[in-house]
């Protein structure tokens, strides 16, 4: 049998250059349709509709539909058409660029640089110049040795990447595990040590030492504090931050010996997240009215007040656990860092320090914009604050210093206005950046780059493109919600990607902005369809058109085709389920367990949405069956009053709403199915900020961490499930508080707590920190930005700026 042999994929020119050899004439007719548009860019639909004009035209040409050219096509993001050029921007596949240019009248095809293809894009503004020296930002020299994975799966998961290559890299030999025990000796809080102290200066030491400590805590009761064990710790050579029990301790010393004995990417993660390294974190959010009340509505300010606010409870939530299983007595900071608005339109925001209420130590920072003139008084818009925020910067890392009597471990950034802060008070003050845009304007607003000076004076689009991509490239990980933001879909550009490169005529160049393989870059999402499902807070998103539908829907006593039952008190939670209606996904079930239990149906009512009301509308049998079934239960145990069984709905965005229409009535979700391949359900009803309940078996049990993130119920034992949920409500009860915890906030804010520890870790052990590209950044910022802002004109204070 003869061997396979290895074939060239053909690049986009060689691709295009074949259509002309093998269909000439139908090419050159579907080319001239481009061209005789004039000077333009065309979009990629623009592209296939004069596709399928030639071959509606002509049957015989349906050859062009199945070609490699059609390929081309379904890969071009768009076409600048400058007569008698075609040049092309094809993306195979997300992250991954080509250009190619066709010189219709001589039938000649070539590849163009990136460089070249923005040259040729800038003549639809420019004409035909000839200035050769445009300033071009190229930031691919500072990343051609830097690791970063090469699917374009990958992309969104940085943190494993990187603790894969560079573990493999620093964990060759005993020699090369020096930097891990610079590492854990340089960790101070407040002057006091942590980890280690002096007795341990060298590998070796630590290997033994972690022998004697291990031997001698095994002979410890696993719950024996550490405050018993101390002094023998510190003779060993170990500081406080290796646990608050015997047991986590000698977890976290093993952990450490493992890595040390056979170094483990995941092992190293594990250690990385345990170690005392964020006491302190700066949040930015700079643009609109951020206060806690009668704020949301006002301009400006919106959903990412509740998100940022939420955010926050859930991270010092997650630090306090950390730092008492680390065994410290150190009571962690937040400070969201915002605008001071003197004429505060009766909201809080002309206070300059406000605590947050549900957290312990955490408070809103505020600080005014201030120039020559003194400090401005109203409210501007985002699109106007990029004069006064080097300034700001500067107040903001002394009153920073102030507050925290010294450095933050951790600073946030977010939207573009936060992310340059963050820029320069990370850049400034030596801490690990996180950058999270939210959502970039860039892709918002189409042709918004080459056509910046259009939108310039109500946009300043100038600023915050050069803002984004100065934040993107100087922060040491980006956290986005979905794989679509950083690199979109197989047809469509991501918010990041849209910064891989780009052209501002007149004013600069870039050939290499930012790259969606970078491993900086980390999903930490729940996962759904984030357009559609999106947490009950994010008020601005809400559907407030669908309240009205939704509480008939619930709540009106009329029996027909679409709801049966009843709810009498609208006041109690609601217990909510939607599914199809057949047996394994035992919807009967929940509501024969919610029946037999008098305690469940005291506390909460019951609402499912599933198959048809009406036997008579099902031709499937299973179904047929569970219909005749919900009728039996519901007259069996007299539901009428505590009960409400709805017609399957097929609308996902109002099921969206759906979800958090009873989020708002406090109430929960639960999937009570036999079994479950993945429960797509569980995502959405989760991301819309429903406290979730489902089955143990199949792949909810790895979307749900029992007790953390939801609860698991094992539907065999119904009566253990609905006194589950009992409980839940009851504590409800006793505590609002208790509901009102955001369960993927928690995964969230335990992802983001170990990203910040990993990449600290990298940071200080390897190149991560990128000097060399951070110096460039600095340079492009005094030279670019600082002359773009100061630019524009300063808000006038008779009017909103």
């Amino acid at each position: 049998m003869p061997s396979p042999k290895l074939m060239k994929i053909p690049s986009m020119r060689e691709r295009v250059e074949d259509t002309l050899s093998a269909h000439r004439n139908e090419l050159v007719s579907l080319l001239s349709r481009y061209v005789a548009q004039g000077k333009s860019i065309l979009q990629p639909h623009h592209l296939i509709d004069e596709l399928d004009n030639v071959i509606g035209a002509s049957p015989s040409r349906t050859s062009l539909n199945d070609g490699p050219f059609s390929e081309v096509l379904k890969s071009a993001q768009e076409a600048i058409v400058s007569p008698p050029f075609v040049a092309i921007s094809i993306r195979p596949r997300p992250g991954v660029w080509e250009y190619v240019r066709v010189n219709v009248s001589e039938l000649c095809v070539e590849e163009l640089s990136v460089s070249e293809y923005l040259r040729f894009k800038e003549d639809l503004v420019n004409g035909h110049g000839d200035d050769k020296f445009v300033l071009e930002l190229d930031l691919e020299p500072f990343n051609a040795s830097f690791p970063r994975p090469t699917r374009s799966s990958s992309i969104g998961n940085g943190v494993q990447f990187l603790n894969r290559h560079l573990s493999s890299v620093m964990f060759r030999n005993k020699e090369s595990l020096e930097p891990l025990l610079n590492f854990l000796r340089v960790h101070k809080y407040k002057g006091h040590l942590l980890m280690l102290n002096d007795r341990i200066q060298r590998l070796s030491r630590l290997e033994s030492a972690l022998v004697k400590a291990e031997d001698y805590i095994n002979k410890l009761p696993p719950s024996e504090p550490y405050s018993e064990f101390e002094y023998v710790m510190q003779e060993l050579g170990f500081e406080r931050g290796w646990g608050d029990t015997a047991a986590r301790v000698l977890e976290t010393m093993c952990l450490l010996s493992d890595i040390l004995q056979a170094p483990d990417p995941s092992t190293l993660e594990t250690f990385l997240g345990r170690l005392p390294m964020l006491f302190n974190v700066v949040i930015l959010s700079i643009h609109g009215y951020f206060g806690q009340a009668n704020v949301l509505g006002l301009p400006d300010t919106g959903g990412q007040i509740v998100y940022i606010l939420d955010q926050v409870r859930a991270l010092e939530s997650e630090m306090i656990q950390r730092i008492k299983k680390q065994g410290l007595n150190i009571t962690p900071q937040i400070l969201i860092v915002t605008r001071l608005i003197p004429d505060a339109l009766g909201t809080s925001c002309n206070q300059r320090m406000e605590r947050i209420t549900g957290c312990q130590n955490s408070h809103i920072l505020r600080i005014p914009f201030r120039t020559e003139r003194g400090v401005l008084r109203k409210w501007i818009s985002r699109f106007d604050v990029w004069p006064y925020l080097e300034r700001f910067a500067e107040d903001a890392a002394n009153e920073i210093a102030a507050e925290f009597q010294g450095a933050p471990d951790l600073i946030i950034g977010n939207y573009s206005d936060g992310n340059l802060i963050a820029s320069l008070l990370a850049h400034r003050m030596g801490i690990t950046q996180c950058t999270i845009a939210h959502a970039l304007e860039k892709t918002k607003y189409p042709d918004s780059d080459i056509y910046w000076k259009r939108y310039e004076d109500k946009y300043h689009f100038s600023c915050q493109f050069t803002a984004d991509l100065l934040s993107m490239n100087h922060s040491d990980f980006i956290v986005t919600s979905t794989y679509q933001e950083i690199a979109g879909t197989k047809n469509s550009v991501g918010q990041y990607e849209s910064y891989t490169a780009f052209t501002l005529p007149g004013l600069y160049r870039v050939v290499h902005g930012i790259d969606a393989f970078d491993p900086k870059f980390n999903i930490v999402s729940p996962g759904a369809d984030s357009t559609i499902y999106f947490p009950y807070s994010d008020r601005e998103k809400r559907l407030t058109s669908l309240h009205e539908p939704l509480e008939k829907l619930i709540f009106d006593h009329e029996q027909n085709d679409e709801h049966i039952g009843a709810l009498e008190d609208p006041l109690k939670p609601i217990i909510f389920s939607m599914a199809r209606l057949d047996r394994i996904k035992n919807i009967t079930g929940l509501v024969e367990m919610y029946g037999k239990n008098a305690k469940l149906r005291e506390l909460a009512n019951l609402v499912v949405v599933a198959g048809y009301i009406d036997v008579k509308k099902s031709s499937d049998r299973e179904e047929i069956s569970e219909i005749e079934k919900m009728h039996v239960l519901m007259r069996k145990y007299n539901l009428n009053g505590q009960f409400r069984w709805i017609v399957a709905q097929m609308n996902r965005a109002r099921n969206g709403e759906l979800y958090r229409y009873i989020a708002d009535k406090r109430g929960i979700f639960v999937q009570p199915a036999f079994y479950e391949a993945f429960g797509l359900t569980i995502v959405e009803a989760m991301t819309c900020g429903l406290p979730t309940f489902s089955t143990c078996h199949g792949g909810p049990l790895e979307i749900i961490e029992n007790g953390i993130s939801g609860f698991h119920i094992d539907p065999y034992f119904p009566d253990k499930a609905s006194t589950l949920m009992v409980d839940f409500f009851v504590k409800c009860n006793e505590d609002p508080s208790y509901w009102t915890t955001k369960y993927t906030w928690k995964i969230y804010s335990e992802r983001l707590t170990t990203l910040a520890g990993v990449y600290s870790f990298w940071k200080y052990v390897s190149k991560l920190e990128r000097l060399e590209t951070r110096r460039y950044l600095e340079m492009f910022y005094i030279l670019k930005f600082r002359d773009l802002a100061k630019c524009l004109p300063l808000a006038d204070e008779g009017g909103s700026g």
